[in-house]
C-alpha cells in the first residue's frame, strides 16, 4: 500500500509529535483538533520542536521549512477524506474514540487504513465501531514522539496481516522500531510501567520515602533515564489513572488497582508537568 498523505486526528502533545515524524518523513499530514486554539497549540510546539533540531544542526533551516509546509490543518473533518491513514490521537475514552471512528469510517475511503494511538484501550473494541475492522491498528508511539524510537504495533482479532505489514513498513519509513504485539490491556510497555510507576506511588503514600528519593533509587540503581514518579508527571496522571483503571478492569486482579493516592490527585487537578503540580511543583 502506498501511503502519500496522512490524517492526524488529536493535536496534543502526541498528536502533533506524529504529525511531525510524518512529514518529516516526507509525507504530506493534515492536522486535526476540535478546536483552533488546540490545534494552535499543537502547530506552535512543532514549530518548536523543528527549531531545536535546527539549533542542535540535525535539520537545515531550508528542511525545517519543508516539514512544516507539508503539514496543514484545521478544525473540521473535510481535510481527512482523501488520507491514505490516519493516525487517532484523542483524549483516552472508549466513547470518544469509538465515536470518532465512526464518523471517519463514513468519510475515508474503503481502502484507508485506521491506526489508534491508544496506550491501552482494546483495538478489537475500537475496530468493532468500523466497517473496516480488518484494515484497524493500534499504532502506540512513545512520548516524546519525535526521540523516541520504539512504536508498539498491535493487532485486533480482525486485523489482517496486510495491514500489519503495511504499518510496520510506515513506523520504518518514519525511522521508528516497530514492535508487534497482540491485544491486551495495557498492550506490553504500559502492562509493564504501569504496576512499577503505580508501586512507586503506594511507597511515597505509604511513607517509605520522598518522591526525590524513590526517583533517585531507580535512576541511579536501576539505571532508568527517569524516576517512575517524574516519568508520572510527564506522562500524566490523569492519563496513568485511565490506564491502570483498564488493566484493573480488563485483568479483574487487585495487582492493578490505582493508588488512592493517584485517585486523590487526579480529583485535585494535580495531573503533573501540564497542570503545573503533580509529585512534582513545574512553576
Amino acid at each position: 500500500m502506498s501511503v502519500r498523505k496522512v490524517a492526524v486526528i488529536g493535536a496534543g502533545t502526541m498528536g502533533n509529535g506524529i504529525a511531525q515524524v510524518f512529514a518529516q518523513a516526507g509525507l504530506d499530514v493534515y492536522l486535526r483538533d476540535v478546536k483552533a486554539e488546540f490545534v494552535d497549540r499543537g502547530l506552535s510546539a512543532i514549530d518548536a520542536s523543528l527549531a531545536r533540531l535546527v539549533k542542535k544542526e540535525k535539520l537545515r533551516e531550508a528542511e525545517a521549512r519543508d516539514v512544516r509546509g507539508r503539514i496543514s490543518s484545521g478544525t473540521g473533518l473535510e481535510g481527512v477524506s482523501d488520507a491514505d491513514f490516519v493516525v487517532e490521537a484523542i483524549l483516552e475514552d472508549l466513547d470518544a474514540k469509538r465515536s470518532l471512528f465512526r464518523e471517519l469510517d463514513g468519510i475515508l475511503r474503503s481502502e484507508a487504513i485506521f491506526a489508534s494511538n491508544t496506550s491501552s484501550i482494546s483495538i478489537t473494541k475500537l475496530a468493532a465501531a468500523t466497517k473496516r475492522a480488518d484494515r484497524f491498528i493500534g499504532m502506540h508511539f512513545m512520548n516524546p514522539v519525535p526521540v523516541m524510537e520504539l512504536v508498539e504495533i498491535i493487532r485486533g482479532l480482525q486485523t489482517s496481516d496486510e495491514t500489519t505489514r503495511a504499518t510496520e513498513e510506515l513506523a520504518k519509513k518514519l525511522g521508528k522500531t516497530p514492535v508487534e504485539v497482540n491485544d491486551a490491556p495495557g498492550f506490553i510497555s504500559n502492562r509493564v510501567l504501569m504496576p512499577m510507576v503505580n508501586e512507586a506511588m503506594f511507597a511515597y503514600m505509604e511513607g517509605v520515602a520522598t518522591p526525590e528519593a524513590i526517583d533517585k533509587v531507580m535512576k541511579l540503581g536501576m539505571n532508568h533515564p527517569m524516576g517512575p514518579l517524574t516519568l508520572a508527571d510527564f506522562i500524566g496522571l490523569d492519563v496513568c489513572l485511565s490506564i491502570l483503571e483498564v488493566l484493573h478492569r480488563g485483568f479483574g486482579d487487585p495487582k492493578y488497582r490505582p493508588c488512592p493516592l493517584l485517585v486523590k490527585m487526579v480529583d485535585a487537578g494535580y495531573l503533573g508537568r501540564k497542570s503545573g503540580k503533580g509529585f512534582y511543583e513545574y512553576p
